[in-house]
């Protein structure tokens, strides 16, 4: 078959229907008994039907590589986001527990403060110390409750990087697709 007659089979010029196989023409009868020599990209129909040529490597034919690296990409970079995350999580914790162990010591001296406050209640510095031993108290519950809410965002992050892991997937299943049609086309042609 010529080029032109795949161009006017490809713009729905020839009416399939009451085309007669019968009928060739001298130049296409001598395109038959002459083997073409192989083209590379297409698959020969004696070779093993799992091999795959792909198309010759220009801009357009990419499309299924260029969507596999990004794929991958984007799980490797969501993978280093994930860990980036973790770290951070782990050192809220971190910091929280020494915070309440912060919060412990103050306490205590509180308790210590105003024990010495009520048995020598003409002292004042004794009540300042306690006031300030508040104020910090209240200071470390705050970054306590802070670093809380912060754990809780890393979560809710964590939480929505997972939607990013099935959109991932769901562009493999389309590259795995295109691949198996790329296969289908490279058996048909």
């Amino acid at each position: 078959m010529t080029q032109e007659e795949l161009d006017a089979l490809m713009n729905g010029d020839v009416d399939l229907d009451n085309l007669d196989e019968g009928e060739t023409s001298e130049e296409s009868k001598e395109e038959s008994d002459s083997t073409p020599p192989p083209v590379e990209g297409k698959i020969d129909p004696k070779e093993e039907d799992d091999a795959i040529f792909p198309p010759a490597a220009t801009e357009d034919h990419q499309v299924v590589s260029q969507l596999d690296e990004v794929t991958k990409e984007s799980e490797l970079k969501a993978g280093e986001v994930l860990d980036v995350m973790d770290e951070i999580s782990n050192s809220l914790m971190d910091n929280e527990e020494k915070l309440n162990s912060i919060l412990e010591i103050l306490n205590k001296q509180k308790e210590l403060l105003e024990s010495l406050s009520n048995n020598f209640p003409n002292i004042q510095k004794f009540k300042d110390s306690i006031n300030e031993i508040n104020d910090s108290i209240n200071l470390v519950n705050e970054l306590i409750e802070s670093g809380q809410n912060s754990g809780d965002n890393i979560m809710m992050a964590m939480d929505i990087m997972q939607y990013q892991d099935i959109h991932r997937q769901k562009i493999e299943r389309v590259i795995n697709i295109m691949r198996e049609l790329l296969k289908y086309m490279n058996r048909i042609f």
